[in-house]
């Protein structure tokens, strides 16, 4: 009878020390789907907001969005911020490497980050550098990419970018800047709103330096070159 008790015992004793693991393995499982949910939800849901724009509109008492579909944006803006942010966007799958072996040779983050990547961190996620926030990331742009169109990623990314402070998306950013509907945008104006990013609150696409001038040059000719080239057509056609 001792015997019996004292093997029950063990056996007890071996469920408690498995459970923490069994716990953490469902809390794991638990997160991935809650990602997958998410990620899945906003691939037919526009995103209502963002954590970023929250905290924006909290500080600022407002902001100026509103949601307008891509079919309702001169094609030559998405072309255009493709050109400026993330010209391999029709060929990567969420991680541009050439980029991100450039930016770690040259001793900087800039240009590593793809329109997947800000998507990512703008919808679901929020600013900061901390490394919990860059493993979410890293985890949810695959999700993103294999779950959203490029249309879509395009689409989403133009509606939750920041063009000046308080201004998110592009509907807000072209009545903002040129009083003009986003399906009016001419070629040089949608390179001046892709060349104020990612820095938005320190340049103006109405009012733009010398610096902005020569960027948005580039960002006009590099939006004709993808698109002669077919570096547009994942998210034209």
């Amino acid at each position: 009878m001792a015997r019996k008790t004292t093997k029950k015992t063990a056996k007890t004793k071996t469920r408690k020390r498995l459970r923490p693991g069994r716990w953490l393995l469902r809390a794991v499982c638990a997160v991935f789907l809650l990602m997958v949910f998410l990620v899945v939800l906003y691939s037919v849901v526009n995103p209502p907001t963002t954590i970023y724009m929250a905290q924006e509109s909290r500080r600022l008492g407002g902001i100026e969005r509103e949601w307008v579909p891509l079919e309702n944006v001169a094609p030559v803006m998405a072309r255009s911020v493709v050109a400026a942010e993330d010209a391999n966007f029709c060929n990567h799958w969420g991680f541009d490497l050439v980029a991100i072996r450039t930016a770690i040779e040259e001793g900087s983050g800039r240009g590593a980050s793809t329109i997947s990547q800000q998507v990512v961190k703008n919808v679901y996620l929020w600013h900061g550098r901390n490394w919990s926030r860059k493993a979410l990331e890293a985890l949810m742009t695959p999700l993103v990419e294999a779950l959203w169109s490029k249309r879509r990623i395009i689409e989403v990314y133009l509606n939750v970018v920041e063009f000046d402070e308080g201004v998110f998306g592009v509907d807000a950013a072209a009545r903002h800047y040129f009083g003009v509907a986003p399906d009016a945008l001419s070629d040089v104006q949608a390179a001046r709103l892709a060349a104020i990013l990612p820095l938005p609150k320190e340049r103006s696409a109405s009012n733009p330096s010398k610096s902005v001038r020569r960027r948005a040059a580039a960002v006009l000719d590099g939006a004709a070159t993808i698109k002669a080239d077919g570096r547009a057509t994942c998210f034209e056609s």
